[in-house]
């Protein structure tokens, strides 16, 4: 797919893996729209880079678990760009358990509602509205993000990082993936991107890993093949491909974890045999 100058949506630009994304379209010549709604810090950052109007970007505050607002949303999509390529569904509420501990303290009573709204609904939302902007094209493409703690739940070491309704909730995502390409099919490519442990993401730089002691930070990154964590550039280099490479996938599942979902058991020797 040639994406010079196509439209993207991106979520979750304001810090993270999102930014790494923007940035790497900016870098194609990609016009991007930017939803954001909290993290004002990043927010103001990221209006220094991308909102100065040169280049023809679109930020806009918006909640994406409200439809009306993302109705808004893909309505400025239509009237200020006309159409729209590329969706980017990076969006998620992820609670750690070493962080937020469990869902019948009283600082949770909403938590688990947050992490589906936000993990599995918004996307949701977010595809629906958009799905008329895409049929326009002759070639779209929607990446769906999504984690392994939707495979591994709260088993292993990474237990400690997953919740019950942040893994459920990215079971979901694969779901969506499917059904989604096969509505979109032929015209609009559906894929998932499903991430491990990622700087920012589940990895340094969150709250989590700084409460992890260092006998747990030392079993995560020995039950990952790789032996290390993700950064958000790797992650928005495997966004790109899917995008830009990846014309004959569709429905399809990239698993961006360094070898965490193969990790913790060895390959056994191959023994002699007995003949």
């Amino acid at each position: 797919m040639i994406i010079t100058g196509k439209r993207a949506l991106v979520l979750g630009a304001a810090r993270g893996i999102g930014l790494a994304v923007a940035r790497t379209l900016a870098n194609q010549d990609v016009r991007l729209i930017l939803p954001w709604f909290d993290w004002p810090e990043s927010v103001a950052a990221l209006y220094k880079e991308f909102g100065n109007g040169q280049d023809g970007h679109l930020l806009m505050r918006t909640d994406l678990r409200q439809a009306d607002e993302v109705a808004a949303l893909i309505s400025a999509i239509d009237e200020r760009f006309g159409g729209l390529e590329i969706v980017v569904n990076n969006i998620e509420r992820g609670g750690m358990p070493i962080l937020h501990g469990g869902y019948d303290r009283e600082a949770n009573r909403e938590q688990w509602l947050l992490e589906m709204d936000t993990t599995l609904r918004s996307k949701w939302l977010v595809f629906d509205q958009a799905l008329p902007l895409l049929r326009r094209s002759e070639a779209a493409t929607v990446v769906n993000v999504s984690s392994i703690a939707g495979i591994v739940g709260r088993s292993g070491p990474a237990g400690l990082l997953f919740s019950d309704g942040y893994a459920a909730a990215n079971r979901g995502v694969r779901s969506l993936t499917e059904t989604w390409a096969r509505i979109g099919a032929p015209s609009i490519r559906v894929n998932e991107i499903m991430l491990g442990l990622i700087d920012s993401r589940h990895g340094p730089g969150t709250k989590g890993w700084d409460l992890l002691s260092e006998e747990q930070r030392r079993d995560l990154l020995h039950h990952t093949l790789l032996r290390r964590t993700g950064t958000p550039e790797e992650v928005a280099q495997a966004v790109l491909f899917l995008i830009r490479d990846a014309d004959f996938l569709t429905g399809s599942v990239l698993r961006l974890d360094g070898g965490y979902v193969a990790g913790g058991e060895r390959a056994a020797l191959m023994p002699e045999g007995a003949l």
